[in-house]
């Protein structure tokens, strides 16, 4: 799959690198190309570009930035660009403020998640929340004693999910689909608590699990 990251900050570097690993075709996205240099030598064969670019190149976009960057991003990605394609929106609403008792401060609201925010200006898109809520060290083929670890992923549509799930698949994860975008109110704040031990005790090497009956 060819696949176009928007993103040059180590979240969308790690990305970009595990898709190569994992046999598709990447193009990193940036604002500025030249910030990707190190990227591109450590990965000669994926490419870099700008964002639109990145994401013209992309069956499957990977939106990558900090959130309060994400909409100027896919502005500049351009829509036309991005018209049916899948988006995996590993954004968080974090806010400019600094954690108080280890807990992160967002910019939205707990009725509405930044996905929704996404999802409306550009509604020919279909986003699935995925990547949010664990660090980037343990994105990519993780390993736990206790098994594969699990990601929570929303979205509108079906068939974008069900792509995003087989990434997951391929990255090591098992998927647990919790619906809609509307969903995603409730999995952005899972970086809040992913985050508290780290902030806390410096600890982050821990990742979610979902057990079933």
């Amino acid at each position: 799959m060819k696949v176009g990251v928007l993103g040059s900050g180590v979240v969308a570097q790690v990305l970009g690198s595990g898709f190569l690993k994992h046999g598709h075709d990447v193009m990193v996205g940036s604002r500025t190309p030249d910030k990707l240099a190190d990227w591109a030598e450590k990965n000669p064969t994926g490419s870099t570009g700008t964002f639109a670019a990145a994401a013209a190149f992309g069956e499957l976009i990977v939106l990558a930035v900090k959130g309060g960057a994400a909409l100027d991003v896919l502005r500049l990605a351009r829509a036309q660009n991005l018209v049916g394609k899948p988006v995996v929106d590993a954004t968080n609403p974090i806010a400019d403020e600094p954690p108080v008792d280890g807990v992160l401060q967002f910019f939205t609201g707990h009725d509405e998640s930044l996905m929704e925010q996404l999802q409306r200006e550009f509604p020919t898109t279909s986003f699935v929340k995925a990547f949010n809520s664990v660090g980037n060290a343990l994105m990519i083929d993780p390993h736990f004693p206790g098994g594969k670890p699990t990601m929570f992923i929303c979205g509108n549509d079906a068939e974008a999910k069900q792509t995003v799930t087989g990434i997951l698949d391929q990255f090591g994860w098992e998927t647990a689909d919790m619906g809609t975008a509307a969903a995603a109110r409730a999995i952005e704040p899972l970086c809040m608590l992913w985050c508290i031990p780290g902030f806390l005790r410096n600890e982050w090497t821990h990742a979610f699990k979902l057990l079933k009956m």
